[in-house]
């Protein structure tokens, strides 16, 4: 039964699954929650065979193509079970999959580096590299600094990202020239909110529980950062520093919230959005 202390927010109007760390994901119309995120998300990841480091879209002079590449799972992930494998297209088209003897030697040659995909985090305590652009407002400017993943995990930092069209509405609102569309910020679940207001409306939930559908039931523990991701190119979308610097002058570089699993369930496009 519903909490009477609940107050509606919104429903779910998208969710999104990146089964390969940086590469473009796949559109879900349902997915189970556990407590490591939505299954299946960042199950896998490409590894530099130099340095044992985690590919990043996060570093784009060092990996300057992953966003030309597109990853969906093979079957429906299940719990309990290993993770299916994964397809992927590459930026001429061609699919490869990780089943494939040759699929390390094959992305190597298109990334021009030699790599190996992985299932697992080859070391626990696995690390990536991001580059800050010179914008006012970000932490470090026109460096590469090194930041490590939650152990076992090839997550940046927590297991589910979301964010609300009343985010985006406020940011479009900012810098009309600018194309703030949901797959430059790579959320998990996008809130459709229910008042329609231009805000950065997450901002209220830190701290707060979110309730979605009959039984997921997430903490809401911070904003999310963003980084030169934003600004990147993909598919139709140009490279335009100032979505970055946008986020950057009015909300302290956070588009979105992270949260953690506190009850997982399954989700789906038209679940109910609510506090607790």
């Amino acid at each position: 039964m519903a909490n009477l202390e609940q107050i509606e927010v919104g429903s779910v109007v998208s969710l999104w699954r990146y089964p390969v760390k940086s590469m473009m994901g796949e559109e879900l119309n349902a997915a189970e929650v556990t407590k490591v995120g939505l299954l299946g998300d960042r199950a896998y990841a490409i590894v530099d065979s130099s340095d044992g480091k985690v590919a990043s879209a996060k570093n784009p002079r060092k990996w300057p193509q992953l966003f030309n590449f597109r990853a969906a799972l093979a079957d429906a992930p299940r719990t309990g079970v290993p993770v299916p494998p994964v397809r992927m297209t590459l930026p001429d088209g061609t699919l490869t999959d990780s089943t494939q003897p040759d699929v390390h030697q094959i992305l190597s040659k298109v990334l021009k580096r030699e790599v190996k995909l992985s299932a697992l985090p080859d070391q626990r305590t696995a690390t990536a590299e991001e580059y800050w652009p010179d914008i006012e407002g970000l932490d470090h400017r026109d460096t590469v600094t090194d930041f490590g993943l939650p152990e076992g995990t090839f997550f940046d930092c927590a297991f589910v990202h979301l964010l609300t069209t009343s985010t985006l509405d406020r940011l479009r609102g900012l810098y009309p020239q600018g194309r703030f569309e949901v797959r430059r910020f790579r959320p998990n679940i996008v809130v459709e909110t229910a008042n329609g207001e231009e805000d950065f409306v997450e901002n209220a939930w830190i701290g707060q529980m979110l309730a979605i559908g009959d039984a997921v039931r997430l903490s809401i523990t911070g904003p999310c950062p963003r980084c030169v991701m934003t600004t990147l190119p993909q598919g139709d979308l140009p490279k335009d520093a100032g979505i970055l610097r946008t986020a950057a002058k009015h909300n302290g570089a956070n588009v979105g919230v992270y949260a953690s699993v506190v009850q997982g369930g399954r989700v789906g496009r038209g679940d109910s959005v609510r506090l607790e």
